[in-house]
């Protein structure tokens, strides 16, 4: 838990920030922690788990890279990524959870959501699109909520990506450049850009409403994007049991090629693009 009077916004426990991880051992890590994944997938389909990930951070904190170091060598159809648009009018009539649960994953699915519920005392709470009793009332209900996922079955792990103010303005000033990453910029993230201490007040009443024992909180160190996916995507195997699904090993049968002669068709073919 962070000390809000001291208001640090990095956890005490933690160590110094190692060096930057260098691309070939990142690649090489990735690799091993890629074919674990697709061994959970596998035992996730075999024996109907239902697994809930929940990513939360500022902008710029590194939830979607994140999210797809997680998910670019897996099924998706089983491991499903959810991040939803502004409510609709009639979704802001509902009560509020109810457009996050028909996402809630169903036996042998992993739902991964880039953002979630939380956005209420997130987002909601610091730019006023919720009323002080509205964030009240949702942190008090919300660890029922989880306790019922949790009694359903479901395995839901809650990450932070907690990033240094810093870190974040070079994040977010490199999408203003970068051609690549302009749509990352939203107005919505340069509206909440002034507002950190704001964020870190928030962040911090709902760890202290929230972090429960049947859904904890995990803070992940994402200064560094590629140490913060190593950490996570480990973390996250080791918190969902599995195993390997035995398997026999796989031969292609010999193939027959020459009973039909292709016809001599003017096919439009794609130009290449370099000489």
């Amino acid at each position: 838990m962070t000390d809000k009077k001291k208001n640090k916004d990095l956890p005490a426990s933690e160590e110094s920030p190692k060096e930057a991880l260098d691309n070939k051992t990142y690649e090489k890590e990735l690799k091993k922690l890629h074919v674990e994944l697709v061994k959970l997938q596998q035992w996730v389909v075999a024996k109907g788990l239902k697994v809930c990930i929940v990513f939360e951070g500022r902008d710029g904190a590194g939830k979607g890279g994140t999210i797809k170091a997680i998910t670019e060598r897996v099924s998706p159809r089983v491991f499903r990524v959810v991040a939803l648009p502004a409510p609709t009018e009639r979704e802001k009539s509902q009560m509020y959870v109810q457009r996050y649960i028909g996402h809630f994953p169903a036996a042998g699915e992993v739902v991964i959501f880039d953002r979630s519920w939380y956005n209420r005392a997130g987002v909601e709470r610091v730019m006023g699109f919720s009323t002080p009793e509205h964030v009240k009332k949702f942190l008090g209900a919300v660890p029922m909520v989880e306790r019922a996922m949790i009694e359903s079955g479901i395995i839901l792990l809650k990450y932070w990506l907690e990033v240094s103010p810093e870190e974040q303005e070079r994040r977010l000033s490199d999408r203003i450049s970068d051609g690549r990453k302009v749509w990352k910029l939203s107005p919505m993230d340069v509206k909440s850009f002034t507002r950190w201490d704001d964020y870190t007040e928030a962040r911090d009443d709902m760890f202290a409403a929230t972090d429960s024992s049947w859904a904890p909180w995990y803070v992940a160190l994402s200064e560094d994007k590629k140490r913060v996916r190593l950490n996570v995507i480990s973390h996250l195997l080791k918190h969902v049991p599995y195993e390997e699904v035995p398997a026999e090993k796989v031969t292609l049968p010999k193939r027959k090629i020459g009973r039909y002669q292709a016809v001599d068709y003017p096919f439009k073919y794609v130009p290449e693009y370099l000489p």
